[in-house]
């Protein structure tokens, strides 16, 4: 399982993880994705995120937010973060998670640094080559290079480039984690 973080769970987790599905399904359709967030759950994505998923192909209308917790950390071969702060808290809930857990762009960036994932290469196997070298130290403050803008808080990020954005970063993620002809999780 692929799990994917934000803050409130109600705008870029939901719109990742839906695209990130679309994506994966056709190469690997055992890797189930699933989103949440750091705050309460209960909550249906924002409406400008719902129309812009709907931009993508997408549909929200039944999304409800989810508080990320330690068992659904523990069940993840991969956590995708949208910011460094998210990489942090998670790895607050669960130590084990740091060298699965990224941020969106870092594993773009890292991924892209290295060779896609190998024909029978577990993901685990991937994720260490991606990671290596890699610190909790790096993951402090904020940084345009790693942290994807939050349209509920930033009054220069507009939904429907943020949805942009992330479906080009996820394609490049599946890309590389699950490339065509490679194996499966």
């Amino acid at each position: 399982m692929i799990l994917v973080v934000c803050t409130a769970n109600r705008c870029r987790s939901p719109l990742a993880a839906a695209a990130l599905q679309r994506r994966v399904a056709p190469r690997d359709p055992s890797v189930a994705v699933e989103s949440s967030g750091l705050g309460p759950g209960g909550f249906p994505a924002t409406p400008p995120t719902i129309d812009a998923a709907r931009v993508l192909g997408l549909d929200l209308s039944d999304h409800r937010s989810r508080t990320v917790d330690r068992a659904q950390i523990g069940r993840a071969e991969l956590v995708l973060a949208m910011e460094r702060a998210q990489v942090r808290e998670v790895v607050v809930v669960d130590q084990r998670a740091w060298p699965r857990t990224f941020t969106l762009k870092e594993l773009v960036r890292r991924g892209e640094g290295i060779d896609a994932r190998a024909p029978d290469e577990p993901i685990a196997a991937w994720l260490h080559r991606a990671g290596a070298g890699r610190r909790p130290v790096d993951v402090l403050g904020t940084s345009r290079d790693d942290d994807v803008a939050d349209p509920t808080l930033d009054p220069l990020a507009d939904y429907e480039g943020v949805a942009r954005e992330l479906d080009d970063l996820l394609a490049r993620v599946v890309d590389l984690a699950w490339p065509i002809g490679g194996s499966g999780s």
